[in-house]
């Protein structure tokens, strides 16, 4: 199961986004730094919360993305 962390334990972290995203609203930031971990969140929500997925998890997603199955 993926958990998903509350704003004030994320407080800390620097946030990014993919330069794909050229400004669009609709985006997801990353955490990096996160032994283990990718903390990810909605661009539109900074205060929200985050679903953080394994190292292998996230691997695995983004690779799917550039093969185009998602």
């Amino acid at each position: 199961m993926t958990p998903i962390i509350s704003p004030a334990i994320t407080s800390g972290l620097v946030w990014s986004k993919s330069s794909y995203s050229e400004g669009a609203a609709n985006c997801l930031e990353i955490a990096h730094g996160v032994a283990g971990a990718a903390p990810v969140r909605d661009s539109k929500r900074p205060t929200g919360p985050a679903v953080v997925f394994g190292d292998s998890q996230w691997a695995t997603f983004v690779d799917a993305v550039k093969a185009g199955q998602l």
